[in-house]
């Protein structure tokens, strides 16, 4: 039996906002779009998240971040019961520097599931898929059925208690 892709919409959005200090209010991260096997984010240019002033481009440890949470994110569609998918490794090509002043986003696949590892990959780009600005490849960890045997119960009551009806 597959997850149920509403969960994981659920699971995704109180993570957005359950934590006021975590990186995704920090960063301004947003799930777009949720498929079996992909997720789609979304990053706001901000200059909270600029690395070099002068120029005004992202830093590319926020970039980083987005590409991980899109792998991460796409490694719990695939998944027999809502869980977390923990990065076991992660490398990224950054490309070329993101435009200014303009968002960035990511959209994340997996290519390849095992009984143990989900193989991820992404690309961020500025809207044009085919000049990413960088290219993320992850290893996520399939945790044994039953680990997370509380978190679903657990997640929807907080997801009905701090968003509710809202979405």
């Amino acid at each position: 039996m597959a997850v149920d892709l509403d969960e994981v919409r659920k699971m995704c959005e109180l993570l957005m906002v359950a934590n006021q200090g975590d990186h995704f209010h920090a960063l301004g991260i947003k799930v777009t779009d949720i498929q079996r096997g992909s997720v789609t984010m979304e990053l706001g240019y901000s200059d909270d998240i600029v690395g070099n002033p002068e120029t005004g481009v992202i830093h590319g440890g926020v970039i980083t971040a987005l590409l991980d949470s899109c792998c991460g994110f796409s490694a719990s569609t695939v998944l027999e019961e809502l869980a977390l998918t923990p990065t076991i490794d992660l490398r990224i090509d950054h490309l070329g520097p993101a435009e200014p002043h303009k968002p960035i986003y990511a959209v994340g696949e997996v290519y390849r599931l095992s009984r143990y590892v989900i193989f991820t990959r992404a690309v961020a780009h500025q809207g044009d898929k085919n000049r990413p600005v960088a290219q993320a490849v992850g290893n996520f960890s399939r945790m044994e059925k039953g680990t997370f045997s509380e978190f679903r119960d657990a997640m929807l009551a907080a997801y009905d208690k701090l968003i509710g009806g809202k979405s």
